[in-house]
């Protein structure tokens, strides 16, 4: 097994007007669940975003499973599992459709791609759901096809923006619980929130991003997390301010 499911080294991507990711550093080990939280416009998704090769850094570079992503087989692609700002359905296709055909484009045989989909359906409580067309859900239903599509194929690489979008508490309980089984398997899972408490459930370590640098750790199980976080955004705030 390889000491890393994902690893950035020195990833710098900028935009104009400064906004981007500044020199990140990260690793994710197999089986670990890493939580990535910062303010709006921090850099979290630009983060997901080069991680999963959807942009190009201007320097650095990420490495899945110790590949460079650029040289990355379409069989270690498949997997990735990973749900990044919205998430993709095709809304005249009924759930079990879009399921099958995201297992599809991981690589599975038809036959195989009914039974993962049917098995995605059943850990997500999506079967009453399973022939209702996507664009006819809720977007709390259209967010756990979207999970689905992100869990089913056992990923050994699991990144998640914001998966608690529009999900009601037993979605949440479902999802976490998906999640955890997911670490245990022995996948690597990126997850960002703006909810500390949340993440803090199911999280080995919590990175905090600010203006697209890592600027911290935060333990977990820290007593009053969201205080400990904003000292620290204050922190890189004032010291920059300053230089």
């Amino acid at each position: 097994m390889p000491e890393s499911r994902v690893e950035l080294r020195g990833v710098r991507r900028e935009f104009r007007g400064g906004a981007g990711v500044h020199g990140v550093d990260l690793a994710i080990a197999p089986g670990e669940i890493h939580a990535l939280v910062g303010l709006n416009g921090a850099g979290k998704t630009t983060l997901m975003r080069l991680m999963l090769g959807m942009l190009r850094p201007d320097a650095g570079e990420v490495r899945i499973d110790g590949t460079r992503i650029d040289d990355l087989a379409p069989a270690a692609w498949a997997r990735v599992g990973q749900l990044v700002e919205q998430p993709l359905a095709y809304g005249e296709l009924d759930v079990r459709d879009n399921l099958r055909l995201a297992a599809r484009l991981h690589g599975a045989s038809r036959a195989e791609a009914s039974a993962v989909a049917d098995a995605a359906i059943e850990e997500l409580d999506l079967t009453r759901y399973a022939r209702v067309r996507a664009h006819r859900l809720s977007l709390g239903n259209r967010q756990r096809v979207g999970l689905a599509a992100a869990l089913q194929s056992g990923p050994a690489l699991l990144v998640l923006d914001e998966p608690t979008n529009a999900l009601d508490p037993a979605g949440v309980i479902l999802l976490r619980e998906a999640v955890v089984r997911r670490a245990r398997s022995g996948a690597g899972v990126l997850v960002s929130s703006h909810h500390l408490d949340e993440v803090a459930r199911v999280a080995d370590r919590i990175s905090v991003i600010n203006e697209g640098r890592l600027i911290g750790i935060l333990d977990p199980g820290t007593i009053d997390l969201e205080r400990a976080f904003f000292a620290l955004v204050r922190a890189d705030d004032e010291a920059q301010s300053a230089a």
